[in-house]
Order: C-alpha cells, then sequence, then structure tokens
C-alpha cells in the first residue's frame, strides 16, 4: 500500500484506545520507530489505522494502542481532522527544543559535579561503551535511544527530579528530531564527547563541565539537516512484509 506524504487519513485514525504493550502492538511500534530512525518513513507520512491494520493483519484495537503509544513518545503527532503522521518539528520548534534543552542541562551539570557517586560515573562510563557498540553494530535505533539515556543520568545523578522531569520531556523530543533529520555521514553524539564529558565531571570542573554541555548539544543542531521534501512511502516494503 502506498501513502503519499502528507495525505489525509479516514477519522477513525483519530479514534485511540487505551494505552497497552501487547506483543503485537509492541511489534508496530518497533517496526515504526526503526522505520523513522533509518528515515524509510518521512516527516509527515500519514499512517492510518487501515493502512497500519492491512499490513500487519491486525485489529484496529491493537493499531490503536500502538499508535497511542507512538504519540505519548512524540514519534507520531495526532491531529485534528488529519489523523496520525510521523512527527514533523519545524526548524522553529526544534530551535526553541535545543534552547530550552541548553538552559536545563547547563543548571544541571553543577549539580551532578556536586552530587553525582561514584557508582553513577561508572554507570555513564558504560553507556559510552554501549554507545560505541551498538553505532559501530549499526543499530542506530539503540545507539540514539543510548545517547538519550546519558544526560538523563546526567540529570538523575544532579538530584533534582523537577529539572530531570522537564529534561525528559526535551530529551524525548531530541531523540525523535535527531532520528528524523541527522545529516548523513554525522553523528549526533560522538563518543569522545561524551568521554570528556565524564572527565569534567568527575574532575570537578563546573565552568568547562558546562561549555563542553553548551558547545556538545550546539553540535548536535548544528548536524541536523531540516528538509520540506515529500516522497511516497510504500509500508509494506518499509515493514519488510513484501
Amino acid at each position: 500500500m502506498k501513502l503519499k506524504h502528507g495525505d489525509s487519513a479516514p477519522s477513525s485514525a483519530r479514534s485511540i484506545g487505551k494505552r497497552g504493550t501487547g506483543i503485537v502492538d509492541q511489534k508496530i511500534y518497533d517496526s515504526v520507530l526503526k522505520a523513522v530512525v533509518s528515515q524509510r518513513l518521512p516527516p509527515g507520512t500519514k499512517l492510518t489505522e487501515a493502512s497500519l491494520c492491512e499490513v500487519f493483519s491486525v485489529s484496529r484495537t491493537t493499531v490503536r494502542k500502538a499508535i497511542q503509544r507512538l504519540a505519548h513518545d512524540h514519534i507520531l503527532e495526532l491531529r485534528p481532522n488529519r489523523g496520525a503522521i510521523i512527527a514533523q518539528p519545524t526548524p522553529q520548534e526544534t530551535r526553541e527544543i535545543f534552547a530550552a534543552r541548553r538552559a536545563i542541562e547547563a543548571a544541571i551539570v553543577p549539580m551532578s559535579i556536586k552530587n553525582a557517586t561514584p557508582s553513577q560515573i561508572l554507570r555513564l562510563r558504560q553507556i559510552v561503551k554501549d554507545e560505541h557498540a551498538s553505532f559501530h553494530a549499526g543499530d542506530y535505533a539503540k545507539w540514539i535511544r543510548l545517547g538519550g539515556e546519558f544526560h538523563l543520568l546526567i540529570a538523575e545523578s544532579a538530584g533534582n527530579a523537577v529539572l530531570t522531569r522537564f529534561l525528559r520531556e526535551l530529551v524525548s523530543r531530541c531523540s525523535l528530531i535527531i532520528a528524523l533529520y541527522q545529516a548523513p555521514g554525522k553523528t549526533s553524539c560522538p563518543n569522545d564527547e561524551h568521554e570528556r564529558l565524564i572527565d569534567a565531571i568527575a574532575d570537578g570542573d563546573a565552568t568547562q563541565a558546562v561549555a563542553m554541555m553548551e558547545q556538545h548539544l550546539l553540535d548536535i543542531e548544528h548536524n541536523l539537516h531540516l528538509s520540506d521534501a515529500q516522497r511516497e512511502v510504500d509500508l509494506a516494503e518499509i515493514f519488510g512484509l513484501k
């Protein structure tokens, strides 16, 4: 089944059920996420209930659960009278999200330096190793997820639950933006940058660590390739069912 980027969806796509984590709706969730991360599903692509039911041979109830979870994690957007589309952050939204994230993480880093435990530092170093392994194994979905977890662990080590909650929302949205718009041949979170951040935090150098975090996030933003290009997609082919 072919869907043209930006095509409209039937109103049934707006009927969302309760969240669930069944085996089948998890498969749909994972399939959509992997297709987004690999840039095979472009921003703005319409995902109707009918098309997903046909592609995965499942009921509308199952599809609705998957759609709700994808929307909750900002992978899909649910728009009145348009249904579900792959999230399509605008350049302005992207700038605002990254600006907010830089402000939050600049406040978090000095707290982390003050409160991080040796075990949390070790966990940060292990995440960097796992990131490196995932990237070289070609598992980009896991690589992006671990990059987000790295920053969230720094926030958790700071000991401020409110800032951590704010950052969790921003990291979720940034992870999707990276998956959608990472420029070819670029890496969003080079391992050596994360390693240097850990060293600065462990050494208690707040000035250096804050400056490094600021530059790190600016580099991620600058490596994004925002585009409004439209193209047709074949869901059955994308999800390996053809």
